[in-house]
């Protein structure tokens, strides 16, 4: 039998473990209860694992180019819709497992309740399908989910008459959605809840005190998203709690591949079909082994102009939201928080963001789904080679990126802004040390990357 590969680590540095394990029994176990109960949670002893032959056979399916009826299906393999023919297609950049630009982008949509269907609902529009008559495209889900159309009218008596206008109301929202990267993903799914609830309470309470003392220029505190089975930490929206869930839910939305948790996903129109899952239990097992066990992104080593860059990213404010160390996860930089990043629109106007008119009567939306305009912190360790950025891909560069954060995060680049050029370029620099692991495996065949579009 094959050992199971063994990732032992505290997650110090080797100064910090010597001096743990120097303590004793007592003392270092000291030392332990007040991690859990003042830093949010236990250090991480032992990161993510799994068997070699599990992570092989993962990496199998990973790299693996499906196929309508594939061998290696026990359902109907590929579709009926579907966004890309292999994990690996939009998992590349700095090797197998990271981003992929802006051509490997999703289109998620959502529509919020409108008369004759008062729920809310969220989904993709695939790009390919395995059957013609299922294709799927913008405009198709516009006809769908139209604009409801306003109107004028007169109320009230003769005597005294009252004009009321409904405005138009567009339920549909569409957004593209870029692929993020998978490097260091088992050490997320390994920050507990706790973790994330305790740093979120400590804001909370800092920003009660700054309110308190008329200081009103900090970052807002995020929305925890509270998903199935804890907090959210996976899915620009916060969706998974757990990997396997993420997972699971890219089989199927991404590859049509349905899983012993989670079927296909179904065309918006054309025929239906009732499948198998595709993958059993021991191949989806193995797919989540190899995900998980992908390694972490890396801090490469910095000279005086990037530590004083690192000094700046967490004096303007960038560390507030993307935290450094987690929950036991040193270089994460995330506090895995909704937040929204744009300014909000005139009162009294209307967006693409903007609800239901109130003389409609209609639900609002749920409050466990986030807004159109709300997005997770992403974890930006390996940020430096996962160009272009922010949810959507709409910044080319790292310097974009954070001219773009407006709304909650609008005082950070007010800041950013008031550096002098010098500065600004040491804050860049640090961000560029945030990189790939160089023992990320790399692409059997690079070719599976290119999408051929119908």
């Amino acid at each position: 039998m094959r050992r199971k590969k063994s990732r032992f680590s505290l997650n110090l540095s080797p100064t910090g473990q010597r001096r743990l394990f120097g303590l004793g029994f007592l003392g270092g176990a000291t030392v332990l209860v007040y991690w859990f109960f003042f830093s949010g949670g236990m250090p991480i002893f032992w990161g993510p694992t799994a068997s070699a032959a599990e992570i092989a056979q993962g990496r199998e399916l990973f790299e693996h180019e499906w196929t309508p009826n594939d061998p290696l299906a026990h359902g109907d393999g590929l579709g009926p819709v579907f966004n890309a023919k292999s994990c690996a297609t939009c998992h590349f950049q700095g090797g197998l497992g990271g981003g992929g630009n802006n051509e490997h982008n999703a289109v998620a949509f959502e529509i919020q309740p409108r008369p004759g269907d008062r729920e809310f609902h969220t989904g993709t529009i695939h790009n390919f399908s395995v059957d013609p008559a299922a294709q799927e495209t913008r405009s198709q889900v516009r006809e769908l989910f139209p604009v409801v159309r306003g109107r004028t009218f007169q109320s009230g008596s003769p005597n005294c008459p009252t004009t009321t206008t409904i405005p138009d109301f567009d339920p549909l929202h569409i957004q593209p959605i870029q692929t993020t990267a998978l490097f260091g993903a088992g050490w997320i799914d390994l920050i507990s809840d706790r973790a994330i609830l305790k740093n979120y309470n400590r804001r909370g309470m800092k920003e009660a005190i700054d309110e308190m003392a008329l200081k009103f220029d900090g970052v807002p505190v995020g929305r925890v998203r509270h998903g199935s089975g804890g907090v959210g930490k996976f899915g620009w929206k916060g969706q998974f709690a757990r990997l396997e869930g993420f997972v699971a839910a890219a089989c199927a939305n991404e590859l049509g591949l349905g899983t012993p948790t989670t079927t296909q996903a179904r065309p918006l129109t054309g025929p239906e079909r009732a499948a198998e899952p595709d993958l059993d239990r021991k191949q989806f097992r193995s797919l989540v082994s190899f995900v998980k066990t992908l390694p972490r992104p890396i801090e490469t080593e910095a000279d005086s102009t990037v530590e004083h860059g690192k000094d700046l990213f967490s004096t303007v404010g960038c560390a507030v939201c993307h935290v450094p160390n987690l929950g036991g996860v040193n270089g994460v930089y995330s506090d895995f928080l909704l937040y929204t990043i744009e300014d909000p629109p005139p009162p009294g106007s209307r967006n693409e963001y903007s609800d239901s008119p109130a003389i409609l009567n209609l639900p609002t939306r749920p409050d466990d789904e986030p807004k159109s305009s709300e997005w997770k912190t992403p974890a930006l360790w390996g940020v430096a080679d996962s160009a272009p950025y922010l949810h959507d891909g709409s910044a080319r560069t790292l310097r974009e990126a954070i001219l773009r954060h407006r709304g909650d995060a609008k005082g950070v680049t007010k800041r950013f802004e008031e550096l002098n050029p010098a500065d600004q370029a040491a804050v860049i620099a640090f961000l560029g040390t945030l990189r790939a692991p160089p023992t990320a495996p790399q692409l059997k065949d690079p070719s599976i990357t290119r999408l051929v579009r119908k």
